[in-house]
């Protein structure tokens, strides 16, 4: 499974992005999708992810301002972006994995995007 990002650029504090991510092939390996993201000098976070049956999880810096919704029939998840804040700037990764118990194990991962957020 291939994962390609699009959508990432400049934008100022308030403004929207919304991000993309199409899956190359469905796989029987996964069933859920993500998006993670890693600032300068920081750890790699979860942002949100979403199961095939539309379940989300977002971490709580983003919850009321970003919205992760798949498309099953294309293997694509989106990430809509609003309320942007300087915070956020960080490279984003799409990644797909499948779900285990409580956790989605996530296997595949795309090569990021940057998102540019100027106050």
């Amino acid at each position: 499974v291939q994962l390609q990002a699009s959508g990432g650029g400049l934008v100022q504090t308030g403004g929207s992005l919304s991000l993309s991510c199409a899956a190359s092939t469905a796989s029987f390996s996964t069933n859920a999708m993500g998006w993670y993201r890693q600032a300068p000098g920081k750890q790699r976070e979860l942002v949100a992810s979403i199961t095939s049956d539309g379940k989300t999880n977002y971490s709580d810096s983003v919850k009321g301002r970003f919205t992760i919704s798949i498309d099953n029939s294309k293997n694509t998840v989106y990430l809509q972006m609003n309320s942007l804040k300087p915070e956020d700037t960080a490279v984003y990764y799409c990644t797909a994995g499948r779900t285990g118990g409580r956790n989605i194990a996530f296997t595949y991962w795309g090569p990021g995007t940057l998102v540019t957020v100027s106050s």
